[in-house]
């Protein structure tokens, strides 16, 4: 259940993004493992310093399907403040986008029981190749777009990111300055929109070895429509995650993941496309990996499910 101070939050938070659309960034399923690259307040919330490294292969056997690759470095400094580095490297048909950013947060207590709000801020840049000779295209012309080479673009984002041990919210953007991408659709440069994101989630106790954690992540494009993701996880006796996700319009997602260690978790989803791109690919492949350095000061009791 959402806290009641944060309900009026919640509910502005989501009449605002009710009326955006569009997917330019890096989409990803587990999300709740890479939620540094979602949101820079979530930067040193672990605690503890923390490597992340996420693989998607969308749509296989669709060439010039998008395939992402991340990796992340985060860590608390201090009693308030957390540092990271993210590098994203994102391929879709002639184009080729590496993102390098790094992540700042400050996290403010809010009162005993030691809930938090964190106030995040990304800056970065944004490498953009476009060689049109590895084209399929729908538009003859598309052939002779001019060609981009390593094109070096600002990036500078913000998100706010309040957690307890149980429960989570958080609102962010990545990038507030106008930029651009490949738009696959008009097989052409386009300009970038401003996205919004919010992520949510509460874990409960079902009993002593049984965690259940609903999660939402909501995406768009201001000007358009939204795209949601809800998620059902569970965490059985701290080592086994087992969930669904379920994209709107988009795909239903089976989630595995496998606490190795208390330093050491990995995991693999599959997304199962539901709308008309069903009959074209073989699914979506994602796998993570994430260590955590965990220091002697603060011991990790048991593994956090967020």
């Amino acid at each position: 259940m959402i806290p009641p101070k944060i309900l009026p939050f919640t509910i502005v938070l989501f009449l605002v993004f009710i009326n955006s659309y569009g997917q330019q960034e890096p989409q990803y399923t587990q999300y709740n493992y890479n939620t540094m690259t979602v949101n820079p307040g979530y930067t040193g919330s672990r605690g503890h310093l923390t490597i992340t490294s996420l693989f998607r292969n969308q749509w296989a056997g669709i060439e010039g399907a998008p395939a992402t690759l991340s990796f992340g470095l985060e860590s608390p400094v201090g009693l308030f403040d957390g540092f990271g580095i993210s590098i994203i490297h994102d391929e879709l048909g002639p184009s080729q986008e590496t993102f390098i950013d790094g992540n700042y947060a400050h996290h403010l207590i809010l009162n005993r029981n030691g809930d938090r709000l964190a106030l995040g801020i990304k800056a970065g840049m944004k490498f953009l190749s476009l060689d049109w000779s590895k084209g399929r295209y729908r538009e003859p012309e598309a052939a002779f777009n001019k060609n981009i080479n390593s094109e070096i673009l600002p990036a500078l984002g913000a998100g706010l990111f309040y957690y307890t041990n149980r429960f989570y919210l958080g609102a962010s953007t990545p990038n507030l300055l106008n930029g651009k991408h490949y738009d696959d659709v008009a097989e052409s440069q386009a300009s970038d929109k401003m996205h919004l994101y919010f992520i949510g989630g509460y874990v409960i106790d079902l009993n002593p070895d049984l965690k259940f954690k609903p999660s939402i992540f909501v995406k768009n494009v201001l000007g358009g429509a939204v795209s949601f993701d809800a998620s059902l996880n569970f965490l059985i006796h701290e080592t086994l995650n087992l969930g669904v996700n379920y994209r709107l319009e988009d795909s239903l997602s089976a989630l595995m993941g496998f606490q190795i260690s208390t330093q050491i978790d990995m995991g693999y989803a599959y997304d199962y496309s539901i709308n008309a791109l069903n009959s074209y690919n073989q699914g979506t492949h994602e796998i993570f990996f994430r260590y955590q350095l965990i220091s002697k000061v603060k011991k990790l009791k048991s593994p956090r499910f967020f």
